[in-house]
């Protein structure tokens, strides 16, 4: 790829979003499409260059690890998806600060990721996944090295990750993730490790920065005979762009695997966390343009917001190859974890989390024709004792509840793909899931709660390989996401339970590279049913509940295209456009749905020097207002960000980066809470506090040294 590294992105999904689509910066970004297409097929016809096959590792029996696949062994895998999917190198995001999930996932097509207030926390959502949810997570499933970082119930926390300890990070959008036996609209991120076979004998790396930001990372990895290890330690810690934002985590990576035989390789893993957070919370639109350094009042003096939490969690993955064309995986892994979390109340939520996996693969041929099948079982246990008391200044009270929650749930997968020729592949597979959520109040006595989910979920799809540079694939496919326990609490005199969400996706879109362009493009529109959404109290602006909404649409575009403009000089882009709306609401009508911006676009030009030195700019966009609220009564205003980084990136000795951040010290809201209705009242309308400031100028430096 001309010296140039795979931008590790993907692509996603349009659909016909009528008139509305068309924009200016949708027009901005297709025309970047066409023009880079345009120009790579001219450069390509006046050079007459072959075309480059694609790099395919081959690792000999004996050599290599069997449970984790290399980087260009994953993205070879990432061709046999009939969908959105792609794979991030994590050098894409080493020449710089690597501090959140938005560092490393922020030029993932289809991925929104915008950091809550400069720290860990952040926004997470895939194609308007857990679109109501601007805490934690929902609707995305998160695995460390292919087990489940979850919990039981389907929430997770983002501090349980370290992205500069992964070698590569594969994101699957939507359906395409049936093989981690993910059933939700959002699909899956799975992070994964090194190994002893592909880590650095001895890594060091130190960032520092504007707002007390440091981090220290050390690393280890090396063979010995039938044994390899990799280790990692790594400490963070920020006082924070805004008032009440100080974080601290300590993080420790670590796996061990053993060649039992040539076939046969157990590797266990042993992950341990400690995070203290303060949340400076929300501001109202006119604080943030008037102090976004502020915290909320009521988080940092009344209530004294926080969240703290001990993890230690431990997997094993073992893999058998059952002759030349099947394989057997086998997982397990046990978590627990402490919460501290003072908030509107205190929680202190001891949990215990537990799962199973099985998958067989086979890859021999159906009567001459090329054919690759793929099934598993994945049970999964959780048990949380939820301790709620009243909140004194960011200390426990009087007790108000003592929560017993259990959540069991299993799912059954499997899939087929079929060569009908040698270039066009038949994908179809199914899972059918089932989850019991179980809560008994222990304080009060109250009547233990019970709700089941259960379902089964179809999915089809083509993939063409127009040759072995560029691919097409289309898929329908089914999805459907229990509510997590945070989904079922609510403030009601009686609770009510939620159903479960569910929708069917068409998908489109194309992978490849061509002369001086590499894109992945996907469309997509998903008709969504009984989606999750929070329900407010317009004067008070305290939960009321959870309720269902009776349909919905998402649908839009994802875009990733990066081009060699000229020798040595290389754009990035991606662009996703988010079309999410109510479908004849009693209520809302065709409203927007709040929370997501319509258009976002992000692009990096960098000059890369073949000694290793790069320098250049990157700007985030977001061209068009969106809505804080489902009623579309106060919205979020537009913002441009303006970077700039240089560096010297080297395999081993010595490397560093400089890097500046929002030059331009733009005021904006880099994310909001979501709301049904904005309200009125003293605390309503444009009083309400919903808007998460992001950082101001910010510079950051960082040197990194690998043998």
């Amino acid at each position: 790829m001309k010296g140039t590294k795979r931008f590790e992105q993907s692509r996603q999904h349009l659909l016909k979003a009528g008139d509305a689509m068309i924009r200016k910066p949708l027009a901005v970004a297709v025309a970047g499409v066409l023009a880079g297409m345009t120009s790579a097929w001219a450069q390509a016809e006046s050079k007459k260059e072959p075309v480059q096959l694609e790099t395919i590792e081959v690792v000999a029996s004996g050599q290599g690890s069997l449970t984790v696949p290399t980087l260009v062994e994953a993205q070879h895998e990432m061709r046999k998806i009939p969908g959105g999917a792609n794979i991030i190198d994590s050098e894409s995001y080493a020449n710089g600060r690597g501090s959140t999930l938005q560092d490393a996932l922020g030029y993932s097509p289809g991925v929104f990721v915008q950091s809550r207030f400069g720290a860990e926390e952040a926004r997470l959502s895939i194609r308007g996944s857990g679109i109501q949810r601007f805490f934690h997570l929902r609707g995305i499933k998160i695995l460390q090295d292919g087990s489940r970082v979850n919990l039981a119930d389907g929430g997770a926390d983002f501090q349980v990750i370290e992205p500069l300890a992964a070698r590569y990070i594969e994101v699957y959008r939507g359906a395409n993730a049936l093989q981690y036996g993910s059933t939700t609209l959002g699909g899956a991120i799975n992070f994964v490790t090194p190994t002893g076979y592909d880590a650095e004998r001895f890594r060091a790396r130190g960032e520092a920065g504007s707002f007390g930001y440091n981090r220290l990372m050390l690393s280890s990895g090396g063979v010995h005979g039938s044994l390899d290890y990799f280790a990692s330690v790594s400490r963070y810690s920020q006082d924070g762009f805004r008032d009440w934002s100080e974080q601290e985590n300590w993080r420790m990576f670590s796996n061990a695997g053993y060649r039992i035989t040539p076939d046969l390789e157990t590797r266990f893993y042993l992950t341990y966390t400690k995070t203290n957070s303060q949340l400076p919370g929300e501001l109202t639109k006119a604080e943030l343009k008037d102090n976004p350094k502020q915290a909320n009042f009521f988080n940092s003096n009344i209530a004294r917001y926080k969240r703290d939490f001990d993890l230690i969690r431990v997997a094993n993955r073992t893999v058998m190859k059952l002759g030349e064309a099947q394989q057997l995986e086998f997982s397990a892994f046990y978590a627990h974890k402490k919460v501290w979390h003072p908030i509107y109340v205190v929680m202190e939520q001891p949990s215990h989390d537990y799962g199973l996996g099985l998958r067989y693969i086979n890859e021999m041929p159906v009567a001459g024709w090329r054919n690759r099948f793929v099934a598993g079982f994945e049970p999964s246990w959780g048990k949380v004792m939820d301790n709620q008391f009243v909140n004194i200044n960011g200390e426990a009270g009087p007790r108000i509840h003592k929560y017993d929650q259990d959540v069991s749930s299993y799912t059954v997968y499997g899939e087929n793909q079929f060569y009908l020729l040698p270039e066009l592949a038949l994908v179809v597979g199914a899972q059918y899931t089932n989850m019991t959520l179980k809560q008994k109040d222990l304080h009060t006595g109250d009547p233990r709660q019970k709700k089941n989910y259960e379902r089964f979920t179809p999915k089809a799809g083509l993939i063409y390989d127009l040759n072995p540079e560029i691919q097409f694939f289309t898929n329908v496919s089914t999805s459907f996401e229990p509510p997590s326990f945070s989904e079922l609490a609510s403030w009601q005199a009686t609770p009510v339970l939620a159903s479960a969400q569910r929708a069917l996706t068409f998908e489109v879109g194309s992978r490849g590279r061509f002369g001086i362009a590499e894109w992945d493009v996907a469309f997509y529109r998903s008709h969504v049913r009984n989606e999750l959404l929070a329900r407010v109290d317009p004067v008070s602006r305290f939960p009321i509940g959870m309720v269902n909404a009776d349909k919905t649409v998402h649908q839009g575009v994802e875009l990733g295209l990066d081009m060699e403009l000229a020798k040595m000089l290389y754009l990035r882009q991606m662009y996703t456009f988010s079309d999410f709306k109510f479908d004849g609401d009693p209520l809302f009508g065709n409203n927007q749905l709040a929370g997501i911006p319509r258009h976002f676009y992000k692009a990096e030009l960098l000059y890369r020097h073949p000694a290793g030195y790069y320098a250049g700019p990157n700007v985030e966009w977001s061209p068009e207002k969106y809505y804080v609220d489902h009623a579309n009564t106060l919205s979020v205003d537009t913002y441009a960000l303006l970077g700039f980084k240089l560096g010297k990136r080297n395999k081993t000795g010595f490397s560093w980066f400089v890097e500046g951040r929002n030059l331009t010290n733009q005021k904006y809201a880099a994310t909001v809470s979501v709301t049904d209705i904005a309200g009125v009242g003293a605390f309503g309308g444009a009083n309400s506090a919903l808007f998460f400031p992001g950082d101001g100028r910010s510079f950051f430096a960082g040197l990194e040294y690998r043998m």
